[in-house]
């Protein structure tokens, strides 16, 4: 389980495709991954993924020296193709968040790390203070998008802004556009959607009792 409180971003080190299938390997900051065992879950840009192997405290040359440490994942075709993992390359910048441990705050609320589809960045615009997102995606999962309820983009939890026929904005502040991958977004890129799965249950439910009632 996870809470929408994306901790950090890591660096896609390499990627290695094979006939359906990806093994991703990301760098980023040693503390990390610390306590790290294989078989761990680590959400990336929202998708829960297992720990297959890793490395710590890898020194990366330069003028200044960077200590990173390194983590690999492996990704079947069925999430390449339901997430935006699939369209990642060497050098891209993705969302890190480690599982929740009991007994620390949560901050946003709770995520499987099972991303029910992908939005459309449509449009950005950019103030002083603030950046508003429009996302546009398919219409089964709209309804499940409702002003001022929760929602998982890229793994960041975030609260619903206006929404429309096709699709609903976000209103980020400074703080989440520094600390998540959302400060790059740009338009016509995809992006990861994990619906709130408590709005998913009520809205499932009250279907399924207007549609008894109209069959009664």
């Amino acid at each position: 389980m996870f809470t929408g409180i994306v901790q950090t971003q890591a660096i896609v080190h390499s990627v290695e495709d094979r006939e359906q299938f990806r093994q991703l390997t990301l760098r980023v900051a040693p503390q990390f991954l610390e306590h790290i065992e294989t078989g761990a879950s680590i959400a990336i840009n929202g998708c829960c993924l297992t720990v297959t192997r890793f490395r710590l405290g890898i020194t990366e040359s330069g003028a200044e020296p960077v200590v990173q440490s390194e983590v690999s994942f492996d990704i079947i075709d069925e999430t390449l193709r339901l997430t935006d993992l699939g369209d990642l390359k060497q050098g891209d910048m993705v969302n890190f968040e480690r599982s929740l441990t009991l007994g620390k705050e949560l901050g946003g609320h709770i995520l499987s790390g099972h991303i029910h589809t992908t939005a459309v960045l449509k449009e950005r615009i950019d103030s002083q203070d603030n950046c508003r997102l429009y996302l546009e995606l398919d219409s089964q999962w709209l309804e499940y998008i409702l002003p001022k309820g929760f929602v998982a983009v890229d793994g960041a939890s975030l609260t619903v802004g206006e929404v429309t026929e096709r699709g609903f904005w976000l209103h980020l502040i400074p703080e989440t556009l520094a600390i998540t991958i959302l400060g790059s977004a740009r338009p016509g890129q995809r992006i990861n959607i994990e619906a709130d799965q408590q709005t998913m249950t009520i809205v499932e439910t009250v279907k399924r009792v207007l549609a008894r009632q109209a069959t009664g």
